[in-house]
């Protein structure tokens, strides 16, 4: 290379060209210059050698690459030795670790004591060789051959569990029988590390029939039965030695989700989930050739037989026990991120010590309330309906948002389901309230475009076509007895329940804003339609769910959610539970103003007799509102005081199988049928029995104290125009609602011409015979009387 080369060469490559390699013969052939040549001409070497290579080429061969891999797993191999040589298996839990819960009433004096575990142990001789595979088939097929730990389920549970996930994945038989009865629920990577050796372990050093022994021995059922000869009895009240293979199945299913998957209790879905999961079991055994597919083809869904209480939770016990349990372990999902199944597993027997808000004075005034004006009258001797009669109630303190006492029915173990807490009857008219909290929270206007408050007026014609922006909805909804009201105020609509008037008032709201209501102030509106016929409470609702709404307007419109449960503690463990009583979810104004109208259904209207005019009041001012639902199957009255709310309901629930219902269906046992002759009377009204035990139960825990009302409107801060109304037999005088001054109802043609306001009942011009006292208490819909309202439609 000549300088001038040299000199190019420094201007490309910032520096000085290095000097030609020579090759040391002193003299060099055609061939030898030419092959030296294109060995100078190559890249990548200034020297004409090969290529140099790049620092990640040299740090990252593969041998370095694969000797890393196996190092790494030698490391892994070498961890897992040393842990399986580390952990021991432990000695058996004391009773698989079940204890006894301590349930305490708010004072500290103990409540109950469950803590007799249901459980008794059954050698695997003892069951149908079908019926242990069954649990085979639905947990782990290969439980015969594998050895006891499923590495990419349990490696899953760990990355679910470091995730925060909760819910653990994947567990064999035998993994899940150490979680049973060596270890714990707990939902920690340690827990699950020592499982998968424990397991490993357990499965060299005990015999396949032994560990599934002990698994199905030591599994929750739900119904508070541990192990399968509970399980027997719960379900099907036999033994685990008579077990047939569908009963096996649905057993073997239950353990998946005991609570949801109970068939008593269980939701359409939870129904739904439970047969998809006992067919899945069922056809895995055809599968694995343990059940022959003539025999699948042929079997039939197993529905349990009805569940029993537990020991020791006789009267009302049971009813609190499980409330509380069942809240406790909300708490544990929310705050743990357990499931379901998880959650009932850490809260039953586990030693908790759980303390209620429920007064002990409280708790038995009001069962004394519903003895003295209920189930003391009951005669299912003399009367089969009397037999029928369920009642339920929960009371709260608004302030606190804390469930002070509560009914579930009159025992736990003649009737398992809690009264207070189930939700599959219509609240009926005690959901007015809610349509009116609407109106008022939305400023909400009548078709004419005038402001919905106390004194609008409505026309209160029964059967009355509902408008929206004046055309027909297609809702027509009679009033009770088919009675016309003409022009009448929304405060004299509530007192006297006129269903035409609210089903106006939803439709002006709009229903969407309605429901949205609804579900605000507690109410549960999952997969309820925003149509004109819920202004009726058409919905299903509990005690405990209308309980928190009304709680939240006697609390001046802040979000109250009735609580049982004050705290709940173990050893090492205290559960903090969250404030019953939050934000705000309606105005003030709003809220007062409909506690106003609602003391005048008290002092005014149907619940005149059995609540202002008892003599036990003494002064107290009370808000409050009855309901009865279609074909009297449901009474209620919800009330309030300023310091005390109680929701109060009578359900008609078919003691046994016989005769037809209303719809005239053939009845079965736990149907829900009229309450109609109940106690010797005729329509069992909300203004009835379920007020009268919410008086003798308020009047005798409260004091004397009036409400403290942000509103210029209702019947507690303003005089109520008096209305004449036709009455019917069983009514008194002094529950005649009233009308404005400047309306008189209109009649139906079998009526006579309005009276004046000032007219009583016994000043009422004649009526038809089918009006007349002589014919005795009204009846129901579909039978003697054509003024009944249609089935279907509540009553007021």
């Amino acid at each position: 290379m000549g300088r001038a080369d040299e000199r190019r060469a420094r201007q490309r490559g910032g520096h000085r060209a290095a000097p030609k390699r020579r090759r040391s013969t002193p003299a060099a052939g055609p061939a030898d210059t030419g092959s030296a040549g294109n060995r100078s001409a190559g890249t990548g070497s200034p020297a004409g050698g090969k290529p140099a290579k790049s620092l990640i080429r040299r740090m990252f061969t593969w041998k370095k690459i694969l000797g890393a891999f196996f190092g790494t797993c030698l490391l892994i191999i070498a961890a897992f030795i040393g842990l399986y040589l580390y952990v021991d298996v432990p000695e058996g839990n004391p009773a698989a670790q079940q204890q006894s819960n301590v349930y305490k009433f708010s004072d500290g004096t103990v409540l109950a004591r469950d803590g007799k575990v249901n459980r008794e142990i059954v050698d695997l001789s003892k069951v149908p060789r079908k019926v242990q595979l069954t649990f085979v088939a639905a947990e782990n097929k290969s439980f015969y051959h594998d050895s006891g730990v499923d590495f990419k389920g349990t490696a899953r549970g760990i990355l679910n569990t470091l995730a925060g996930k909760g819910k653990q994945g994947g567990s064999t038989i035998t993994q899940q029988y150490v979680k049973n009865f060596y270890l714990n629920q707990d939902q920690t990577v340690s827990r699950k590390l020592k499982e998968l050796v424990i397991s490993l372990k357990v499965d060299r050093e005990t015999s396949k029939d032994d560990i599934l022994a002990g698994y199905i021995n030591t599994s929750y059922y739900g119904r508070n039965a541990y192990g399968i000869q509970a399980a027997a009895q719960a379900y099907y009240h036999r033994d685990a030695k008579d077990l047939t293979v569908e009963q096996g199945a649905y057993l073997a299913s239950l353990l998946q989700a005991p609570s949801q998957y109970d068939w008593s209790a269980a939701t359409e879905t939870g129904k739904r989930l439970v047969k998809a999961r006992w067919n899945y079991v069922l056809d895995n055994m055809v599968e694995e050739g343990w059940l022959p597919k003539a025999d699948r083809d042929g079997m039939t869904f197993p529905v349990p037989k009805e569940p029993k209480g537990a020991p020791g939770l006789d009267g009302q016990k049971g009813y609190l026990v499980e409330l509380a349990n069942q809240q406790l372990e909300r708490q544990l999902m929310t705050q743990d991120g357990l499931s379901p199944g998880q959650a009932e597993n850490a809260v039953m027997y586990k030693g908790w010590t759980i303390t209620l808000n429920v007064d002990r004075k409280k708790q038995a005034a009001l069962e004394k309330a519903v003895k003295t004006e209920l189930t003391s009258k009951l005669d299912t001797k003399k009367r089969k309906v009397d037999a029928d009669v369920q009642a339920g109630a929960v009371s709260v303190d608004p302030r606190t948002g804390k469930i002070v006492a509560l009914y579930g029915g009159q025992d736990y173990y003649k009737h398992y389901f809690s009264n207070a807490t189930r939700t599959d009857y219509q609240p009926a008219s005690t959901f007015k309230p809610v349509i009116l909290a609407a109106a008022l929270e939305d400023n909400a206007t009548t078709q004419d475009g005038k402001p919905i408050t106390a004194n609008t007026v409505y026309d209160g014609t029964s059967r009355r076509q509902v408008l929206d922006q004046g055309a027909k909805v297609g809702f027509a909804p009679p009033n009770e007895d088919d009675h016309n009201y003409g022009k009448i105020t929304v405060q004299n609509a509530m007192n006297a329940s006129v269903n035409s008037v609210f089903a106006q008032m939803g439709v002006d709201v709009g229903m969407d804003n309605v429901m949205g209501t609804a579900k605000k102030l507690g109410m549960d509106t999952k997969g309820m339609q925003a149509v004109p016929a819920q202004t009726l409470g058409s919905m299903g609702a509990s005690p405990l769910q209308m309980a928190g709404i009304y709680a939240t307007l006697a609390n001046h419109g802040d979000k109250v959610t009735p609580t049982l449960v004050k705290s709940a503690e173990k050893t090492g463990r205290s559960v903090h539970m969250p404030d019953p009583v939050g934000g705000s979810v309606l105005s003030r104004t709003a809220a007062d103003s409909v506690t106003s109208v609602l003391t005048g259904v008290v002092d005014d209207g149907t619940a005149k007799t059995s609540v202002a005019s008892n003599p036990l009041r003494n002064g107290r001012q009370v808000a409050g509102k009855t309901g009865t639902s279609d074909c009297n199957r449901s009474a209620w009255f919800n009330g309030y005081t300023p310091g005390l709310v109680t929701s109060v309901g009578l359900f008609g629930e078919a003691a046994k199988t016989g005769g037809t219902g209303c719809d005239d269906q053939p009845v079965k046992k736990g149907d829900h049928v009229t309450l109609k002759g109940a106690m010797g009377g005729g329509r069992v009204n909300g203004g009835g029995p379920p007020a009268r035990i919410w008086a003798a139960y308020t009047f005798g825990v409260t004091d004397k104290t009036r409400f403290d009302l942000n509103t210029t409107q209702g019947a507690a801060v303003a005089p109520t125009p008096t209305l004449s109304w036709s009455q019917t037999p069983s009514q008194t005088p002094s529950q005649t609602p009233s009308q404005t001054p400047s309306g008189t109802p209109s009649r139906s043609p079998s009526q006579t011409p309005s009276q004046t306001p000032s007219q009583t009942p016994s000043q009422t011009p004649s009526q038809t015979p089918s009006q007349t006292p002589s014919t005795g208490p009204p009846t129901e819909p579909g039978t003697e009387d054509p003024l009944d309202p249609n089935d279907g439609f509540d009553l007021h």
